[in-house]
């Protein structure tokens, strides 16, 4: 018998089973508990679907533990601070509590989502300067020429960093409670007002004003 039509030698895995050839494994198929057929294409695009681009970004700004007294004692849980936002315009945060880390984390996250707001941006600053007050946190945000970089703390430079913005100067004034100064500056970039909307506004209400009681004389002329 020549040599090209002996059998490849046979390969036994480490487990002590024969390996599999090539086009046994292609004719073989997939089950699982219950004998059905399982098909591999629809679980591969499950998975590529999920490892998809993520239409926003989310970061964890803090994890404390919190306890609560009962009958029975004390029922520790955690309490997660989580920020969300798409890198342009809309951010928000959610604050929950959970038994664990990863349930506080998720909680907090759909509670972000459900509460995220969409403000007025100029360029990659804030329209205009702001300073608001949530309980004891007292937040003051201003816009920066192009180059400044954002300047603040921790919570507010998380929270800043998933929207557009890249210039901006902020200053803490109050409570270092992170909850209160993240509410703050949510507030703070929801009172932002378009460039187009207060640029010459007095000059507009003067000129209404003076067109009025100029429109008042000239009935009392044509009345006499």
């Amino acid at each position: 018998m020549p040599e090209t039509e002996k059998k490849a030698p046979r390969v036994i895995n480490k487990s002590g089973t024969l390996k599999m050839d090539d086009k046994i494994a292609e004719t073989k198929q997939a089950r699982d508990i219950s004998g059905k057929k399982i098909d591999r294409r629809n679980r591969r695009d499950r998975v590529r679907a999920e490892a998809g681009p993520k239409e926003f970004d989310e970061i964890t700004i803090a994890v404390d533990r919190v306890s609560r007294t009962v009958a029975g004692g004390r029922r520790m849980r955690f309490k997660a601070l989580v920020a969300i936002g798409n890198h342009k315009n809309k951010v928000g945060i959610g604050v929950a509590k959970g038994n664990d880390v990863t349930s506080a984390v998720a909680k907090a996250t759909s509670k972000a989502k459900k509460s995220m707001i969409t403000f007025n941006i100029d360029g990659e600053t804030i329209c205009h300067e702001a300073r608001t007050k949530v309980t004891g946190a007292d937040v003051l945000i201003k816009p920066a020429a192009p180059g400044t970089g954002i300047i603040a703390g921790g919570t507010v430079r998380s929270i800043i960093g998933l929207t557009g913005v890249k210039n901006l100067i902020s200053k803490s004034l109050g409570s270092t409670n992170k909850v209160n100064i993240a509410y703050a500056v949510i507030e703070g970039l929801r009172q932002q007002v378009p460039r187009k909307d207060w640029i010459g506004a007095k000059a507009k209400k003067s000129e209404a004003k003076e067109e009025k009681p100029s429109a008042k004389k000239s009935t009392k002329k044509e009345d006499k």
